[in-house]
């Protein structure tokens, strides 16, 4: 069946059109660490530049002005994605990691102390690990980690006792990078709540496969990257309430940051711009704003569907191949599109590397997640992962590559 979105994207035009040079034949399933651009985002991009490229907040010219308003109406695109009340709970950041370092600098190392308990799970991305370990370290608090079935990726409701009055931070991840399950993120926001602690929300894969809704699931904060969801590189966002940010330190201090400077003091502008210190991506905001105008074109509803019928192909594909082991559930409709496997015999790398060589692209290694990859027993795992713009010709060509690498390994069976 044919993919009418490919055609939108040049990188896929080219290869579909034989005209993709060193990409020739190419099957993309590396979605999961960064998604393809469409001409839209890049058309975005370029208008901004060629048209309005000015310093946004501060000039008072026509060409600033405009340049501010292209900005400012990009954060009410992010807002209106994840359903946040108004524009201003939103902060641009650079990427999902840089938004959680915002929250563990400016919320955690100001209200946390020894005794204190911070909540993840077994399976975040270190981005929402290595923050929470610099909390601890700087104020003797403790990093619980919520485990989950290893089989299923379920985290249960015996684990999720271990939030508790102790508890100050719970931050989760919304789907997982490499089991691909969904977290219940508004049960565990309304544990966390209960107790008295902020929850936090990981959603640089939620938000570019499904439907956000910030306020329904009552997350404090709620981090996302643009170049997952078909934006550029380098900007991603910051949601949090805005009783919240408003109590808030800076995270990062210097120019457009600040109201009023005298050589004593300084106080700071008003929520968002208090956090996004220097000079804004202002073309990256706009990227990411048509970025997610387009996806929202497609529909997320649209989107979920299509990844999960692809991860259901090559998961029910795999289980017919000997010797490849899924990781996390064996159903491909909890799996957000991503499939996380390993072949007897052959090391995720060699995986890889032999799948490179017939024009496949995959991702493996440990996936930022070590901890995970300690729990499960897996030092390295080889992960493919999907998106619409994927097509059930790919998902066969891989399978039946994928069959076979312990002959091209040397192996017999």
């Amino acid at each position: 069946m044919e993919n009418k979105y490919r055609k939108d994207f040049p990188f896929f035009k080219a290869i579909d059109e034989n005209q993709a040079g060193d990409n020739k034949n190419l099957i993309y399933f590396d979605t999961a660490a960064t998604a393809q651009r469409p001409f839209i985002v890049l058309n975005a991009m370029t208008h901004f530049y060629a048209t309005e490229n000015a310093n946004p907040l501060r000039g008072l010219y026509s060409l600033s002005e405009r340049a501010t308003m292209a900005y400012e109406n990009a954060r009410k695109t992010v807002a209106q994605f994840i359903n946040a009340k108004e524009a201003k709970e939103i902060v641009f950041t650079r990427n999902a990691s840089e938004s959680l370092n915002l929250v563990a600098y400016s919320w955690g190392l100001n209200n946390l102390k020894q005794g204190d308990e911070i909540c993840v799970t077994i399976m975040e991305h270190h981005s929402n690990i290595v923050p929470w370990q610099m909390v601890c370290q700087k104020t003797g608090a403790k990093l619980v980690f919520l485990e989950c079935d290893k089989e299923t990726g379920i985290i249960s409701d015996k684990e999720l006792e271990k939030i508790n009055p102790r508890t100050k931070i719970v931050s989760v991840v919304h789907v997982s990078n490499v089991l691909g399950v969904t977290n219940p993120v508004k049960k565990i926001g309304q544990i966390a709540h209960s107790v008295g602690a902020i929850f936090v929300v990981d959603g640089a894969q939620s938000s570019p496969h499904m439907k956000v809704d910030v306020q329904d699931i009552d997350a404090d904060f709620f981090a996302m990257s643009a170049h997952k969801l078909c934006g550029p590189m380098g900007i991603g966002a910051l949601y949090g309430k805005l009783n919240l940010l408003e109590k808030m330190d800076p995270f990062l201090r210097g120019g457009e940051m600040i109201e009023y400077v005298t050589r004593e003091k300084s106080t700071w502008a008003e929520v968002p711009h208090k956090f996004e210190a220097g000079t804004v991506s202002a073309g990256d905001a706009v990227g990411m704003a048509a970025a997610i105008r387009y996806i929202s074109s497609i529909g997320l509803d649209t989107i979920q569907e299509h990844d999960a019928a692809l991860a259901c192909r090559i998961i029910e594909g795999m289980k017919n191949i000997p010797h490849v082991n899924i990781i996390g559930p064996k159903d491909g409709n909890l799996r957000c599109g991503i499939v996380t496997f390993t072949v007897d015999g052959v090391h995720p790398h060699d995986v890889a590397t032999l799948l490179s060589e017939e024009h496949i692209a995959i991702r493996a290694g440990h996936h930022c997640a070590q901890p995970l990859g300690q729990y499960l027993g897996q030092t390295a795992t080889a992960r493919a992962s999907l998106y619409f713009y994927n097509t059930e010709a790919e998902a066969d060509a891989f399978l039946e590559k994928l069959s076979h690498l312990r002959e091209w390994s040397g192996y017999k069976d």
